[in-house]
């Protein structure tokens, strides 16, 4: 069998292939799989000196027409596809060596879309799911508007209200509670930068609905404990899924939040955490004793060694950072190992809160270690306990009738 520092590159990507040895390495590929992308990189040479093309030529077109090639001649590459070959043109591509793939011209819609969405990341520092959201919306408003943002200066209070009812029909009221504080944003920005007249955030409708209505929904102790049990501590991807589990569970952070985490964090000395949280702010939550061990236990027996500097990988190569969506799927699958109820990485994040509580912290205390900006928020987890909501109750105006 081949190696990869054994598979001989000829041709125009000879120059190359050391320095791609070296992040196939890096990003965690095992032998068999690197050996394979190595052996694909030789062929795309050759081939391409066979038709006198430079490493600077090469685009997307050259690389599916080298699968279709590959798939015609050879019987063990039949099923090889264009996603394989996605490793090596990222690499040159971060080389400067094969140009970035080219986007179709924006229309003025999209243009004025992406400008909002660029002050939504720069200015506001959202979460990439938050300003995808808030986009939509916009998007959606502008089409409303026969796709010409030259014409929201004409825009009025019966636009927005016609908008609202318009999403009304089709969303529930959840759904519709997230339109109109994307359109809110969205209406904010208009103003501030000119393009209306006057402030129409305030003219959008509330969605219907209470939206802290009824108590916090929050995992049983017990089954928190049979998630954790799930993970089995052999395995890397078991010891990976006790600390995100545990960093949840005992910590309260958003799952966002548990994708961010990098490395350097996590502070052993003092004990502490620093957390990414909403708004690109950072903050130092203390480590409890059970969340360090479990997340020690992950870096020294399951955390794949290599580039990245996130703290939590996905599971194969290339070993990139989980995202908020990954941290999510691993709450389902212990909910599936454990035999018990599906619940997200959010209820996880209430049932910290609701500990905190029925250990006698105090809400303003609770509210701290969630981040919570406003006092209102914390108090959602004290609907049952009047002693507790007065602490944070606003005293009534003496000498009103």
């Amino acid at each position: 069998m081949h190696k990869p520092w054994c598979v001989d590159v000829a041709g125009p990507l000879a120059d190359y292939a050391d320095g791609y040895r070296r992040e196939l390495d890096g990003r965690g590929y095992s032998l068999s799989r690197a050996t394979g992308l190595m052996l694909q990189m030789a062929r795309l040479s050759r081939r391409m000196a066979q038709l006198g093309r430079d490493a600077g030529d090469l685009s997307d077109d050259d690389i599916e027409q080298f699968v279709a090639h590959r798939r015609s001649v050879s019987r063990d590459d039949r099923q090889l596809s264009v996603r394989v070959m996605a490793p090596l043109l990222e690499y040159l591509r971060g080389l400067g060596i094969v140009a970035q793939p080219v986007h179709a011209v924006m229309t003025a819609q999209e243009h004025f879309v992406e400008t909002f969405a660029d002050y939504l990341r720069c200015e506001r520092g959202l979460a990439a799911s938050t300003i995808g959201n808030y986009r939509r919306v916009a998007a959606s408003f502008l089409a409303m508007a026969g796709d010409r943002p030259d014409r929201l200066g004409e825009a009025g209070a019966e636009q927005v209200s016609a908008f609202v009812l318009a999403q009304a029909s089709r969303c529930t009221a959840g759904s519709l509670n997230n339109v109109t504080t994307g359109l809110r944003a969205f209406l904010r920005w208009l103003y501030l930068e000119g393009h209306t007249a006057i402030p129409l955030a305030g003219a959008v409708p509330a969605a219907p609905g209470w939206r802290h209505g009824g108590l916090p929904r929050a995992v049983a102790p017990d089954q928190i404990q049979r998630l954790l049990a799930s993970c089995d501590r052999r395995i890397s991807t078991g010891l990976r899924d006790l600390a995100i589990l545990t960093v949840l569970a005992r910590l309260g952070l958003r799952a966002g939040e548990v994708a961010a985490l990098n490395l350097d964090d996590v502070d052993w000395r003092a004990g502490e955490i620093e957390v990414l949280g909403k708004g690109s702010r950072r903050e130092r939550l203390p480590l409890p004793v059970d969340v360090g061990q479990a997340i020690a236990d992950y870096c020294r027996r399951g955390r794949r060694r290599g580039q990245c500097r996130r703290l939590f990988l996905c599971a194969h190569a290339p070993y990139g950072g989980l995202s908020g969506t990954g941290i999510n799927q691993v709450v389902v699958w212990a909910c599936e190992r454990a035999g018990v109820a599906h619940v997200s990485a959010h209820q996880l994040r209430h049932s910290a809160a609701c500990a905190m509580r029925a250990a006698g912290a105090p809400l303003l205390e609770i509210g701290q270690a969630l981040r919570h900006r406003d006092v209102s928020v914390t108090a959602h987890y004290a609907r049952d306990d009047n002693d507790a909501l007065g602490v944070v109750a606003r005293p009534w105006p003496e000498g009103t009738a």
